[in-house]
């Protein structure tokens, strides 16, 4: 068979998982997009996805949620991707790839991509019923609906990936093993004392694991389904599904069918240019690649290194034609890893088990906290690698210092009082490898902010693409980029605005202990030398407006927002109670703790909602918002709301929205805590607090995750021991999954550490700053909260919790209160010198059996009414 020569060259890549999603990127940086026809063939359903990142589909994330194909690249590149449909054969000779559909594609570069497949042990009852490996999204989907109806799992391997599959097998509601063959979990990564460390964290976490056996067999009922295993040592264990996660192999087979060269125990052999040896056309990356050192590289920043490598190459060629000596090479990679598994802190780095000769153990190891670290120094006080096991904070600034002696003893470097903080930026040397996943080094960084221009994190990220992969390295690189500016002479101001050199978390720390009860006194004692005698600005007096509101118990300020000068203070939404909408309209949100209501007060809702002429919706808060009423019959209609028992529900201002909650194990087959009651107890308890930025939450009463708490700024999951507790999470317009702060909670030690983390947060974000942003942001990041709210590292958790007091017995309804004084009535009017007159900017017309705002079009190229404006005009001259 032949084909015709291609016009244009044709790049073919077969598989399209991480490694190959990152080859085609490199050859969009090299245009080679532009002048080449672009193929992949991808065996999988959907395009590449994060399988690093696997497990966290059982905490809620989507399938879209891991992707790493942004559909826009792949259309703007003209990049050719079929998904389900993988290569069957290759033809070198004539040059070409069969797909599995029949579609053949000539090439005149063949890159292959195909990854690794799991190594499942030759044990009879392998393939039976209840059987599963832990690769792929399929096979997520696939374990998740099987354990509906297990009870027990158990998991043969305890590497990396065996320890996920047992988490998100815990993470289900089953009482989970873990079997592995090694003497220790994780074998490869941590040696015996860390081994030790992590296999006391993960039994107190209930997880019974048994090593040093291995599976001799999978014992199987009458209907072929999973009973049991049966053990290397003689005992049986009892469960009926298995997850098979003992290691992978390189996917070569396509490879071994066209007479690719393959190792002795697999892997595509490639030469330094990653070339497959047998043929200079094609070439081999990721996990199915065998390294010209010998070695196949099981990790996803050495498959990006290759990627990288692969696609200049290409490039090169192209430019000066195939061959030529002076092409990139790839010569090996860090092997360094940090990992959470099972809610512990996992990192290897370097010579991690010591082979160097001549090298020596520096160890700290307390069992009682489950902390083990231990570093590998030679001779001359070089740091050659290290494992840390229950705290991994200080795991970027010892990597990026690996192969160089760091500039203080290494014992300061594990013991807790020690000196990780000491070792700033400018210690590290500029051929440091800051961010391993993108091989970008200090020097890089340093370059990014000093040529380019880049004064932020974000834009050192899109620049150098680090802190872009496993995100490791980002704390490393905010220190990188401040401390870079600084040396460069441009002055960091770290001020809320013009009128405060000091950030929101100082004039918070001074409000507190002055007691300072007003702006203007905050302004004239503690602002600018300029700024002092005048009014403030919009940045800082809604933010000390905030401030003085969250710490009103603690001051003996006014706690309500509309009292004196705290008036003034609050944008238009505070200044009303409610939200205001692009007509001109108001918003009327009554609290409906945890979505429950009664019918009495549906019934109530459903006839102001009619009296008023009101739109009604059901939000995914679990709330029922009414919209379109005029300022002036906002007061008559929170007079019925709140004779019928409703308050505020604040979806103005920035303070708890709601907390949203599934039905529980009170209604639902798979719930296992009253995750209804919880919803409600938290949102009572919440209500009205003042914040940086508002708040939201949500209780699920099972491992299935229907209210996305992980998607809120703090989540709660149950568990059959309790609860889970999550923080830091948006769902907004930059979504992040938030972290596992504590676990197996009761109900007592659950609201005593959401108390801490809210008066934590609130006494040290920046102003409008969300607590997904304040996570990443603040020094040491979860770990620094976890040993503040959870170990009460800096001795202030009483007075959190006194603050939290504070607040829950001082709570009143802001418009209960409202109703009860005329003075803060009298601001409800459209006109101040009409008070009878409605607002005529604000109309509507029907749609849907129910109204909407009367906006007319404009004709293209004129600007379209903004009557908001009009009404924000209005409430200034106010």
């Amino acid at each position: 068979m032949s084909t015709a020569p291609q016009a244009t060259p044709t790049i073919v890549l077969v598989g399209h998982g991480m490694v190959g999603q990152h080859f085609l990127e490199a050859l969009a940086e090299r245009g080679l997009t532009a002048t080449h026809r672009v193929v992949v063939l991808c065996e999988e359903p959907r395009p590449a996805y994060d399988r690093v990142q696997l497990t966290s589909y059982f905490s809620g994330r989507s399938p879209e949620d891991l992707s790493v194909t942004d559909p826009r690249f792949i259309e703007e590149h003209g990049i050719e991707l079929r998904v389900g449909d993988p290569a069957e054969s290759v033809d070198r000779e004539a040059r070409a790839v069969t797909a599995r559909s029949g579609l053949v594609v000539g090439y005149d570069v063949l890159v292959l991509a195909t990854g690794s497949s799991p190594f499942v042990p030759p044990v009879p009852g392998r393939d039976a019923e209840g059987c599963f490996v832990y690769r792929t999204v399929e096979d997520l989907l696939a374990i998740e609906e099987y354990a509906k109806k297990a009870t027990t799992g158990a998991v043969v391997g305890g590497g990396l990936l065996g320890l996920e599959a047992a988490g998100a097998l815990d993470g289900l509601g089953l009482t989970s093993h873990i079997v592995e063959f090694a003497p220790r979990l994780m074998p490869v990564q941590v040696d015996e004392g860390g081994g030790a460390a992590l296999l006391r964290t993960i039994e107190d976490r209930g997880l019974t694991v048994h090593t040093g056996v291995g599976t001799q067999e999978i014992v199987t009922g009458a209907d072929g389904s999973v009973t049991g295993m049966r053990l290397s040592d003689g005992s049986e264990l009892a469960t009926d599904l298995v997850v098979f996660s003992a290691g992978v192999r390189p996917r070569d087979q396509l490879a071994r069918d066209c007479g690719l060269t393959v190792g002795e125990r697999g892997g595509i052999a490639v030469d330094e240019q990653c070339r497959t040896v047998a043929d200079p056309r094609v070439f081999a990356i990721g996990e199915c690649a065998l390294a010209a050192d010998g070695r196949v590289y099981g990790l996803v920043a050495p498959g990006y290194e290759q990627a990288q490598t692969a696609a200049a190459v290409i490039a090169a060629d192209a430019a000066e034609g195939a061959g030529g000596a002076d092409r990139p090479a790839f010569t090996g990679a860090d092997l360094s890893t940090k990992l959470k598994l099972l809610g512990v802190d996992v990192a290897s780095f370097g010579d991690a088990h010591g082979t160097t000769d001549g090298c020596l153990d520096v160890v700290y190891s307390d069992s009682r906290a489950g902390l083990y670290k231990k570093l590998v120094v030679g001779g001359d006080g070089t740091l050659l690698g290290g494992i840390l096991v229950g705290d991994a904070e200080a795991y970027g600034t010892l990597r990026a210092f690996t192969g160089s002696v760091p500039p203080v003893p290494p014992e300061s470097l594990v013991l807790p009082a020690g000196a990780p903080a000491q070792l700033g930026p400018s210690a590290l040397p500029d051929g440091a490898v800051v961010c391993s996943c993108h091989n970008v080094t200090k020097g890089a960084v340093r370059g990014a902010v000093a040529e380019h221009g880049c004064t932020t994190v974000p834009e050192v990220k899109k620049c150098t693409k680090a802190g872009t992969g496993c995100g490791s390295c980002v704390k490393v690189l905010d220190r990188l980029v401040t401390a870079e500016l600084e040396a460069s002479g441009v002055e960091v101001d770290r001020g809320l605005c013009g009128c405060f050199a000091q950030t929101r978390g100082e004039l918070y720390e001074i409000v507190r202990a002055l007691r300072v009860t007003s702006h203007r006194d905050l302004l004239d004692r503690h602002g600018r030398e300029d700024a002092r005698g005048g009014d403030g600005c919009e940045v800082c007096k809604p933010t000390v407006g905030s401030i003085i509101a969250s710490l009103a118990p603690v001051i003996g300020a006014s706690g309500h927002v509309l009292d004196g000068e705290q008036a003034a203070l609050q944008d238009t939404n505070d200044h009303f109670l409610a939200n205001l909408q692009r007509n001109g309209s108001y918003s009327v949100v009554p609290r409906v703790p945890g979505g429950e209501i009664a019918p009495e007060k549906l019934i109530v809702l459903g006839e102001i909602a009619r009296d008023f002429g009101l739109y009604t919706k059901i939000t995914g808060g679990q709330r029922i918002d009414m919209f379109g009423a005029r300022v002036e019959q906002l007061p008559v209609i929170w007079a019925r709301l709140v004779d019928a028992g409703f308050e505020s529900g604040h979806a103005y201002g920035k303070s708890l929205r709601t907390v949203k909650s599934c039905v529980g194990r009170t209604w639902c087959r798979y719930g296992v805590q009253d995750s209804v009651r919880m919803a409600i107890d938290l949102e009572l308890r919440y209500r009205g607090l003042r914040s940086p930025h508002k708040l939201k939450s949500a209780v699920s009463g099972c491992a299935r995750e229907c209210a996305e708490a992980r998607s809120k700024d703090f989540g709660v999951i149950a568990t059959s021991h309790g609860w889970n507790l999550y923080v830091g999470g948006n769902g907004g317009a930059t979504p992040r999954h938030a972290d596992l702060l504590a676990q197996d909670l009761s109900d007592a030690e659950l609201v005593r550490l959401v108390d801490r983390f809210l008066m934590f947060y609130i006494r040290t974000a920046d102003r409008l700053e969300r607590t997904s942003t304040w996570l990443e942001r603040i020094p040491g990041g979860l770990d620094h909260v976890r040993d503040v709210v959870v170990h009460d590292s800096l001795g202030i958790c009483d007075e959190l919790e006194a603050q939290m007091r504070a607040h829950v017995s001082h709570y009143r309804d802001e418009w209960a209160e409202t109703l009860d004084d005329p003075e803060k009535l009298a601001r409800f009017v459209s006109f101040v010198n009409a008070p009878d007159t409605p607002d005529p900017v604000v109309g509507f017309v029907p749609e849907r059996d129910q109204m909407k705002p009367d906006l007319p079009l404009l004709s293209i190229g004129m600007r379209p009414a903004q009557p908001e404006e009009a009404a924000l005009e209005r409430n200034a001259r106010r």
